[in-house]
């Protein structure tokens, strides 16, 4: 009987202990299946919010005293405003649509407008590992700049009026869209949340770590499309144009350049190992271009000047844009010498050659540059630093997926841009009356003079 007892008892004993070890097991898997939900890492948004405050710096005062600097005197108050006026546009478009268009699930295309005037996010909304409002003011900063680096092809004759509306409508039509295209979730180049993606044309996913795609190519192009649809300034080719004010180019160079650092290494939206890549990389290819621009100058001119070798920095800067997550410090070297050079040759040569009045050379340093760096990052791409192999590490296919993104992007920017520069043109016109132009935009336009 006791026997019989004990046999009794333990079963039933044995039956619970595996029942509970078989839910546990089962429990235990299903945590491991699912994914962990997101957490707000301190240092990483404290990383996040510094990039964005020397991103907006790029800006204001950066881009505005760079390109201030290079135009005449009488035209240089209308140049600042441009750029400040532009920051303060491109923040409350930013807000109402075009964070959401860029960033939201909707299509291949352009995304939604779940997020437009930032709809459903609250205080503890995160991104990834930070709040949701810094990122978006982080991607802002971008989408301010990218206009404002536009403008410099047309200075000295662009009616204040027709740049609010041009860029306005340019923000929401060509840079919210490219972005989602290679950020934004779903987008047809980038491929951000898409399972299994083959890239555009099956040639694998666009590498664009910090803009050279979404910032520098479309801006640059833009810029083009911009300066040819203006014309000429009155006297150019005929009259002397220098720069009225070197000083505050080089002041606005050398902030643009530490913003730099927020615009490349805070692209890697984490405070990690990647993100001090990035900036190392970062510092490389702006010194090398600065002295590749200025050796090819001295070389050909038989002197090195300020404005050459601050621009060539600028062009290092721009060429490893969209690499600077991807290569190493060896590759950023190249890059740096490459660019610097090649965008010398398309700011002085290429241009006179083709005879365009690109006033402060955008083409030729963030288009020209962008595409050059674009490029190159399908070459130098090393997968120990961003996951995705170059050409040489055996992937040569990913330099025709850069080609692809280069031609899709640029082809976009030109049409979209040429067509909003008609429809401005025709609602308030584009060029500021020939007295006005002779007589500077400053007093013209804003009825302030430099003393």
């Amino acid at each position: 009987m006791r026997i019989s007892r004990g046999k009794f008892l333990v079963g039933p004993a044995t039956g619970i202990l595996a029942a509970v070890a078989f839910a546990t097991a089962a429990w235990a898997q299903t945590q491991e299946a699912a994914p962990a939900a997101p957490t707000l890492d301190k240092g990483d948004t404290a990383w996040m919010l510094t990039s964005t405050a020397i991103v907006l710096m790029m800006t204001i005062p950066g881009l505005a005293l760079f390109y201030g600097g290079m135009v005449r005197k009488m035209n240089v108050l209308a140049t600042l405003m441009q750029s400040f006026a532009c920051a303060c546009l491109i923040s409350i478009v930013w807000l109402v649509i075009g964070y959401s268009l860029a960033f939201t699930e909707g299509g291949a295309l352009i995304g939604g407008l779940s997020r437009a005037m930032m709809s459903g996010v609250e205080l503890g909304t995160l991104s990834g590992t930070m709040p949701e409002t810094v990122f978006m003011t982080f991607q802002m900063t971008f989408a301010m700049i990218t206009p404002a680096l536009i403008l410099g092809a047309a200075a000295d004759r662009l009616k204040f009026s027709a740049m609010l509306l041009f860029v306005a409508l340019w923000s929401i039509l060509v840079y919210s869209p490219v972005a989602h295209w290679v950020w934004g979730p779903g987008g047809f180049l980038g491929g951000v949340g898409i399972k299994d993606y083959a890239g555009f044309l099956g040639l694998g996913a666009v590498l664009d770590f910090a803009g050279g795609t979404v910032v520098h190519i479309i801006s640059g192009v833009s810029a083009l499309v911009l300066c040819l649809v203006l014309g000429k300034r009155k006297g150019y080719g005929t009259e002397p144009m220098p720069p009225h004010n070197l000083v505050l180019t080089l002041i606005g160079a050398s902030l643009l350049w530490v913003g730099w650092f927020g615009f490349n290494a805070g692209s890697a939206v984490a405070a990690d190992g990647r993100a001090g890549m990035a900036m190392l990389a970062t510092q490389v290819a702006a010194a090398a271009a600065g002295l590749a621009w200025m050796f090819c100058e001295w070389g050909l001119r038989g002197k090195p000047s300020l404005l050459g070798i601050a621009s060539g920095a600028i062009a290092g800067l721009v060429c490893i844009t969209p690499a600077a997550g991807f290569v190493t410090p060896s590759g950023a070297l190249i890059m740096g010498l490459v660019g610097g050079a090649v965008c010398f040759w398309a700011s002085t040569i290429l241009k006179n050659q083709l005879g365009y009045d690109d006033s402060l050379d955008v083409f030729g340093i963030h288009g020209v540059g962008g595409i050059t760096g674009a490029i190159l990052t399908g070459v130098f791409a090393a997968k120990d630093i961003g996951g995705t192999p170059g050409l040489l590490e055996g992937a040569p296919m990913q330099v025709v997926s850069q080609i692809a993104g280069v031609l899709v992007t640029a082809i976009f920017a030109a049409v979209v841009t040429f067509i909003l520069l008609k429809v401005v043109d025709v609602i308030v016109g584009l060029r500021v009356d020939q007295q006005d132009e002779v007589e500077g935009l400053d007093r013209a336009l804003h009825g302030e003079v430099v003393p």
